[in-house]
C-alpha cells in the first residue's frame, strides 16, 4: 500500500513529484558529517539487520558484504566480527576514519588504482575495506562482487534522478547467490523534502523488478519526535529482500515458494 502508513491511520496515495527534483551534493553531505549533522546513524545498529540476519546469510559462512554509502556503521564491524568480509563505500573521509578509531581498529590508506582522488581505507586484520569516494566510482573490476548486500540509508539518499544508475551498479555487483537486504522509508515528501527521501514499494519493483525476486519482509512505524519537527504525521520503515532472478542460490523460484524461503528462515530462527 504505496504511501500508506499502515500503523499510523494515515491512508492514502502519495505524490512524490515533490521530490523528483531535489539534488543533494556531495558537498552538502561531507558538510554533514563535519557539522555532525548525522542523525541516520545508529550507534547500536540496525534492529532489521539482527532480525532478518539469517536471510542475509543463509547458513553461509566467509561472506563478501556490501554496505552502500556506509558512513560508520557498526554493523560492519559486527559481521566482520562474524568471519565475514565487509565493502563499503562513503564519501566522506570523516566518518571512515571515525568508524576505525571509534572501533579501535588500526587501518591503513591505499589508493584507488585508476580512480583520481579514491583511496581505501583497510583494517589491518584486511577484513574490512572502506572506499573513499563516489559510489558511482565503483564497479564490479574495482571492488569484486558480493554475497550479500545491506542497504539501509543508501537508497533513500540517492538523489532521485540517480536511482535508476544506483540499481544498476548495485545490481551488477551481486553474485548470483546474492542476498540483498534493503530499507526505504514512506511519508508525505509533500511535507519534507528529503534526504531521507520516500521511495514507495512500486518504485522498488520499478528499480529492481526485472533482475530481481523482491518480497517485502515488514513495515515498521519508526515515527519519532524528530519526525515531527519535520513537519510529518508518519515515518514508515520498510524492509525488502531481493534475490537476482536468474540462477540464485535458491534456483527459480515462483513467489510461493519465495515466502516459504522466508518462512523457513524464521523457523530456523526461533530454534536456535
Amino acid at each position: 500500500m504505496d504511501g500508506a502508513a499502515d500503523g499510523a491511520g494515515v491512508v492514502g496515495s502519495v505524490d512524490a513529484g515533490a521530490q523528483k527534483e531535489r539534488v543533494v551534493t556531495e558537498e552538502e553531505w561531507l558538510q554533514k558529517w563535519e557539522a555532525g549533522k548525522t542523525g541516520f546513524h545508529k550507534e547500536q545498529g540496525h534492529p532489521l539487520l539482527q532480525k532478518y540476519l539469517d536471510i542475509l546469510l543463509n547458513g553461509r559462512r566467509g561472506l563478501r558484504i556490501f554496505f552502500p554509502l556506509c558512513g560508520k556503521a557498526v554493523e560492519m564491524k559486527w559481521l566482520a566480527d562474524m568471519g565475514h568480509r565487509v565493502v563499503g563505500v562513503e564519501i566522506s573521509e570523516k566518518a571512515l576514519k571515525e568508524f576505525f578509531t571509534q572501533n579501535g581498529l588500526p587501518y591503513r590508506e591505499e589508493p584507488v588504482p585508476g580512480t583520481v582522488g579514491a583511496k581505501v581505507l583497510q583494517s589491518v586484520s584486511g577484513n574490512i575495506s572502506l572506499y573513499c569516494c563516489s559510489i558511482y566510482d565503483l564497479s564490479s573490476a574495482i571492488v569484486g562482487k558480493f554475497d550479500g548486500v545491506w542497504d539501509r540509508g543508501a537508497l533513500v539518499a540517492v538523489n532521485p534522478c540517480d536511482r535508476q544508475c544506483y540499481a544498476s551498479l548495485m545490481i551488477s555487483l551481486m553474485e548470483k547467490s546474492s542476498s540483498y537486504l534493503l530499507v526505504t522509508v514512506l511519508y508525505d515528501p509533500n511535507k519534507h523534502k528529503g534526504p531521507p527521501f520516500y521511495v514507495p514499494e512500486s518504485e522498488v519493483k520499478s528499480l529492481f523488478g526485472n533482475q530481481c525476486e523482491i518480497k517485502c519482509l515488514q513495515k515498521a512505524n519508526e515515527f519519532t519526535d524528530a519526525h515531527r519537527e519535520w513537519g510529518l504525521d508518519y515515518f514508515l520503515e520498510t524492509h525488502f529482500w531481493a534475490l537476482l532472478k536468474q540462477a540464485s542460490a535458491y534456483g527459480k523460484m515462483s513467489v510461493e515458494h519465495f515466502d516459504l524461503l522466508v518462512i523457513f528462515a524464521f523457523k530456523v530462527k526461533s530454534t536456535t
